[in-house]
């Protein structure tokens, strides 16, 4: 299944993988934290689900098994149909079929696909190499009782319960004294030092006053005023309306799509020589999932992509 691994190695790099005439594989990132049940810390994660209605093919796939067996695009799109012809074949037949460290598929009575995905697959690769653990459990009995024991050879006591109360009383009154007059103290020094900063404070806002009276401005040749108008796409979600290999038919999509009302723009060649044409950027995935799905009614090869531009 060499189109079943392609797809487990472009999920570490890329947010949706599509199988085309099948479905789309899409992982999200979830943040590291603590089961309370367990006391198991678990580390940074990218988990992956499965969408059955995204089938068209964005090209992804293709290209990767392109450049990874050094075959024409129309033989990998060739070889993608047939893993899907068999994928069906094998699912009809067995009922379930396995997609190794992806997650496995299968049909229940209703004829409907199911997915349930690898859970010891971590598909962030920022995570790699990280595991989750337990917190060992502190006995505070064993810890008090080893400190009791101390307390039989040493003069000093270690345990609240063994302390004694008149002791604590005049190390109370002797604290109370020695704050009282250091906070006295610290009031007179704060005093002074107000004092001090206002009346400097004061003296260089004279001298301030006297030098922009003295001060003469004088513009010979002021410079017109200019309004620029700045627009910015934004984010690391991008939606790509399509890749061309002329850099005159990118250019004559991006003014296509700036008359449409898109915010389109080229952002140069891909690894494959194409020249990539965005219709609008996001700084959240989930607004530009929303778009894709807008866009795609118009542009059905549409896709997107997450980089940081």
């Amino acid at each position: 299944m060499a189109v079943a691994n392609y797809i487990h190695d472009l999920l570490y790099r890329y947010e949706c993988v599509i199988l085309p005439g099948f479905g789309a594989f899409i992982t999200q990132q979830h943040s590291a934290g603590i089961r309370q049940s367990t006391q198991e810390f678990y580390p940074p994660k990218k988990t992956v689900s499965f969408n059955r209605q995204l089938v068209k093919n964005d090209g992804l796939l293709a290209n990767y098994i392109m450049e990874a067996e050094n075959v024409s695009y129309d033989a990998a799109i060739e070889q993608i149909n047939y893993f899907v012809h068999e994928l069906e074949l094998v699912l009809e037949k067995n009922r379930t079929v396995n997609f190794e460290n992806v997650g496995s598929f299968t049909l229940n009575e209703g004829e409907k696909l199911q997915f349930e995905p690898a859970t010891q697959t971590n598909f962030l690769k920022e995570a790699f190499g990280l595991g989750s653990f337990k917190r060992s459990s502190v006995s505070r009995e064993v810890y008090k009782q080893q400190a009791e024991e101390l307390e039989e050879k040493a003069p000093v006591a270690f345990t609240p319960e063994r302390r004694s109360g008149r002791w604590l009383k005049y190390a109370a009154v002797s604290l109370l004294a020695i704050g009282l007059s250091g906070a006295a103290g610290f009031n007179v020094y704060t005093d002074q030092v107000s004092e001090h900063n206002i009346a400097e404070q004061q003296k260089a806002v004279s001298k301030l006053e006297s030098q922009i009276q003295q001060a003469t401005f004088v513009i010979d040749n002021p410079l017109p005023a200019v309004t620029l108008k700045v627009s910015k796409q934004t984010g690391d979600f991008h939606i790509v309306a399509g890749a061309f290999r002329e850099a005159e038919n990118a250019a004559k999509a991006v003014e296509e799509l700036k008359e449409q009302g898109f915010k389109a723009r080229q952002i140069g060649e891909n690894r494959f020589g194409l020249h990539q044409v965005l219709s609008s950027s996001h700084e959240s995935r989930r607004d530009a999932i929303n778009e894709l799905y807008r866009v795609k009614k118009t542009n059905p090869g549409a896709w997107l992509l997450v980089e940081k531009l």
